[in-house]
């Protein structure tokens, strides 16, 4: 791997000074000297360098060189350079989602999260993209490897957990193939939509995302996910507007889409939907 492999602007050490709460701490950029935050005098944390390449090694090894090789990475940083964000996508490993109406190509991709402000814990996702619209995925709550920052975190510990669970990206297509196949009702996406959202106003705004790819994807769930994915990938272009929170916030907020349209397709009333 090259040695550039991690930005220069995340490349550098933490450090760590008390406060005057004896169970707190700061943690700070030992090469600016720049405050990023105060935690638990239990925190501990891999930099960012030697997580983000322990993680991507480890990738490489269990796919391997020809998978990984044209490997599209994309930063996505906040909180001053605290919370980062690699998203990984693999051009060489694919698969195709049919419907009767349409026909796409999808590739895997992978997440990695880490923060050392106590803003996350370490975190991988596993999903896929749609080269047809670009839409971003990541499954459900259950295809990732997480571990929390404190004194017991193991780097060695967390890469054991990660190259053990590394998901089929094969499996996960053909269950969305799955979904492909599955006919929808609009009226009952509509009232699992209402039931999901937990308001009237915010489910219409997601039937009308699910009525727009439908258009081309045709009435089923592929189409009821693609409109979930597309809420978790455009910002302000769908009709759900990013809140401007600060400067520094925008990535996180759009990884939070993500997270959160991971636990909907693990939800009670889309199983639901799925299942009639």
């Amino acid at each position: 791997m090259p040695f550039d492999f991690v930005p220069e602007y995340l490349d550098f050490n933490v450090r760590f000074e008390p406060t005057k709460v004896s169970d707190k701490k700061y943690v700070i950029n030992a090469k600016t000297d720049e405050y990023l935050g105060v935690v638990g005098d239990t925190f501990n944390c891999a930099s960012h360098d030697k997580f983000f390449n322990g993680v991507h090694d480890t990738i490489t090894e269990n796919l391997g060189e020809a998978e990984c090789d044209n490997m599209n990475m994309h930063w996505r940083t906040a909180r001053n350079n605290a919370w980062a964000m690699l998203d990984m996508t693999l051009p060489n490993v694919t698969a195709r989602i049919e419907t009767d109406k349409h026909s796409t190509t999808i590739a895997q991709r992978i997440i990695a999260l880490h923060g050392i402000d106590g803003s996350c814990s370490n975190q991988v996702f596993f999903g896929a993209i749609d080269f047809f619209c670009t839409n971003g995925m990541i499954r459900g709550e259950h295809d990732k490897v997480r571990r929390k920052n404190s004194s017991l975190f193991s780097m060695d510990r967390f890469i054991m957990d990660l190259r053990e669970s590394t998901q089929s990206f094969y499996a996960q297509s053909e269950r969305l193939q799955g979904w492909a196949r599955k006919p929808l009702v609009y009226n009952d996406v509509r009232n699992m939509l209402h039931t999901l959202m937990k308001s009237e106003r915010v489910g219409d705004k997601m039937l009308g995302l699910y009525a727009e790819e439908a258009k081309t994807r045709g009435q089923n769930a592929w189409a009821l996910y693609s409109a979930f994915t597309n809420y978790s990938s455009h910002a302000n272009d769908n009709g759900f507007q990013l809140r401007n929170t600060g400067k520094d916030t925008a990535a996180v907020s759009m990884f939070n889409r993500e997270h959160t349209v991971s636990q909907w397709i693990d939800s009670k009333p889309f199983k639901e939907l799925l299942a009639a």
